[in-house]
């Protein structure tokens, strides 16, 4: 099976402009499936049960028809790491013009204050501009009412993932709903670290969902996912190369829907990329399309000998679960 599903694979360890999620460079494995180009690209931290479900989401990819498309480009906002205040105009001036911008908060080492000042300084360069913030779970209830407290003035679509547990996040809706403070609560390592992603939405603990095509295991099951929680949804990358967003682009091209700008223009954030064309917005949109890698570039990103060993080691070990 795997012999034309998986060929002429490279590893690549791509940086980053700015250090994003405690990392300085993005590692992905991309090969040739019977297609198209795919990448598997799950963080290193991740244990192989998880990894494989990337792996299915990849094998998917490379192998299987593209979903019929209702949309020819698909509307991005930006990506703001946890940067000082004084970086912000720096860091988002590659996006260019965009309707929203995603702020990363809670990072560690870091304080509530500084994650305000972060996103005070968005709203004063960007005043039309929609925020959503992501704290990967790095929040507790009661910081993440003093963060949405102290920026009640301003344009918050939502809050993605601010707790780690549905219990909180059911606290953390009643209390928002209890001092009317208008905060959407999104949900992401919720639903795709779960062995139950729909329970989230049953147990009601959520306004929107977040949808990541690798991690869930393929476009199919994602737009299953999606249709099934009965949430908003929007569609997000993982840090991927261009090989992967075309990936995510795909998926938000087939949702009948978008009522969110997507998640998908984090290649921006990549120092490097493994295609002459990257998928980057132009406008506040990326042109769906399918993209395959330069071999120059695959050569210039290489990853050292001992990577490149590890990761085949870590994709053997997956195709192993799956099969099994």
């Amino acid at each position: 099976m795997v012999e034309d599903q998986i060929t002429d694979i490279s590893v690549v360890a791509l940086p980053l402009r700015t250090r994003f999620r405690s990392i300085v460079v993005r590692e992905a494995l991309i090969f040739r499936g019977r297609l198209r180009w795919s990448e598997f690209s799950p963080f290193v931290e991740y244990e192989d049960e998880e990894a494989a479900q990337w792996l299915r989401g990849a094998l998917a990819w490379a192998n299987d028809p593209a979903p019929a498309s209702f949309r020819t480009s698909i509307p991005v906002n930006a990506t703001l790491p946890p940067v000082q205040p004084d970086e912000v105009a720096d860091v988002l001036s590659p996006f260019g013009r965009f309707g929203s911008v995603k702020i990363k908060v809670a990072e560690a080492g870091q304080e509530l204050s500084d994650d305000i000042a972060r996103v005070q300084r968005v709203a004063d360069l960007y005043p039309d501009t929609k925020i959503r913030l992501d704290a990967n779970a790095g929040y507790t209830v009661e910081q993440t009412l003093k963060v949405a407290r102290a920026l009640s003035g301003l344009p918050l679509e939502y809050i993605e993932q601010p707790v780690k547990t549905i219990p909180e996040l059911k606290e953390l809706r009643a209390q928002i709903a209890s001092e009317e403070l208008g905060l959407k609560v999104a949900v992401d390592e919720s639903i795709r670290k779960s062995s139950d992603p729909l329970l989230v939405a049953r147990e009601e603990a959520a306004d929107i969902a977040v949808i990541k095509v690798q991690p869930l295991g393929g476009i199919k099951e994602a737009m299953s996912i999606a249709s099934e929680t009965g949430l908003e949804v929007v569609v997000s990358s993982a840090l991927e190369s261009s090989i992967g967003i075309s990936h995510g682009l795909h998926l938000a091209s087939a949702m009948p829907t978008l009522s969110y700008d997507c998640g998908l223009a984090t290649a921006r954030l990549l120092g490097g990329d493994v295609v002459r064309d990257p998928l980057v917005p132009l406008n506040g949109e990326i042109e769906l399309r399918e993209v395959e890698p330069d071999a120059e570039l695959l050569k210039r990103y290489e990853a050292s000998p001992e990577r490149v060993d590890w990761w085949h080691a870590r994709l053997r070990r997956c195709l192993e679960l799956l099969q099994s």
